[in-house]
């Protein structure tokens, strides 16, 4: 069923290359139209440079295995760069972007070289008239979780443990519904399981999941996202369960705040109805004090002591306890300029450093760069 869901994918996503390319053309010829009205397609381009070091002197120039954006150490870096078209009209839309990166190489390592820099593909048509029901088709952004790939998107400047072990992109089939009065959004999926656009090879199951939202004010987002499938082939399938949710509270025209928590189970073994449980709680606040900066603090633990998603091979398995600040600064509309010290602490001596030794803790210093346009 896999084999027949990707085939499906891939020849919907390859119309939508087709697609973007003969609406960028009539969106040129529109160009010249006098009436005013919004051009049904755009292009966007991103870059982001950063360089961040360790006051440990960790082994070799990556960052610890469970950290995949801005993995790079003591070295200045490209995360993420990638330029979208994106098409949008009433009833059809579509996303076509193509993206390079230590962000890139870290998340689609096990995908074949020709799709290593599908960073998005995907084509949707409205299901109803009247009613806001979507059905999308391709590779797009994961419903789960708090944070993007995109570094000025968010809150932070590095992303969280929980953020780099849980997909940020999936590729399948989801259909979505927007209340009217967009209070509520609900949508299911159909997807390649734990962030893949090839399925993983001897898997014959398809993943599903599921995302809820709910804004009861202007001031209050909840969020509940889940996740049902295997990541492992047939032969010794462990089923995953995993549930993400989190909360966001503007508290002042100044001041938010973001807490949320995700648990995951999966089967110790293909016949077991025994399961390895991990978990992830995570708080952050948000100051701007002025229209140009912005201060973020977040605090971040993580526990795996089982290894289903990090690995430690430590006794106690990955119990790590996390803090960071981060300061913003706007140099432009597009140019956006950060600093950012984190901490993190393990049960366990889980840092190598390049004497041989190993640490409970690490200090990581990270300061980046970030273009939109």
């Amino acid at each position: 069923m896999l084999r027949y869901l990707s085939l499906g994918v891939t020849i919907l996503t390859t119309s939508g290359v087709f697609l973007l390319a003969s609406l960028n053309a009539r969106a040129q010829d529109q160009a010249n139209n006098t009436t005013g009205s919004a051009l049904p397609f755009a292009v966007r381009a991103y870059a982001e440079t950063y360089y961040g070091f360790a006051d440990d002197r960790l082994v070799g120039d990556r960052k610890p295995s469970f950290m995949v954006s801005y993995d790079k150490n003591n070295d200045l870096s490209l995360n993420l760069a990638f330029i979208k078209g994106s098409y949008a009209t009433h009833n059809a839309r579509a996303n076509l972007a193509f993206a390079a990166g230590s962000y890139v190489r870290a998340n689609y390592a096990a995908e074949p070289e020709i799709l290593k820099h599908l960073y998005e593909a995907n084509v949707g048509i409205k299901l109803a008239g009247k009613n806001n029901l979507w059905l999308d088709v391709g590779v797009f952004p994961s419903h789960i979780g708090f944070e993007s790939p995109v570094g000025r998107d968010n809150w932070t400047l590095t992303r969280s443990i929980g953020a780099d072990n849980t997909p940020y992109f999936e590729t399948g089939a989801k259909i979505s519904y927007t209340a009217e009065n967009e209070k509520w959004f609900l949508s299911a999926l159909v997807i390649n399981g734990w962030q893949h656009i090839k399925p993983v090879p001897g898997n014959s199951i398809p993943a599903f999941g599921t995302q809820i939202t709910y804004k009861p004010s202007p001031r209050i987002f909840l969020n509940s996202s889940t996740f049902i499938g295997s990541d492992k082939p047939d032969s010794s399938r462990q089923m995953r369960y995993f549930h993400n949710f989190y909360g966001v509270l503007e508290l002042t025209d100044k001041l938010v705040a973001m807490a949320g928590f995700d648990v995951g189970f999966e089967q110790k073994s293909r016949d077991s109805s025994e399961m390895n449980m991990w978990f992830n709680p995570e708080a952050m606040l948000r100051y701007k004090p002025t229209p140009k900066t912005a201060i973020a603090l977040r605090a971040e633990y993580y526990d795996d002591r089982h290894g289903v998603i990090i690995a430690s091979n430590t006794p106690n398995g990955f119990k790590t306890l996390g803090f960071s600040t981060n300061f913003d600064y706007n140099l432009t509309n597009n140019i956006l300029w950060r600093v950012e010290a984190r901490t993190l602490r393990s049960k366990d001596k889980i840092f190598t450093r390049n004497d041989g030794s190993s640490a409970d803790s690490s200090l990581f210093v990270t300061t980046s760069l970030a273009v939109n346009f």
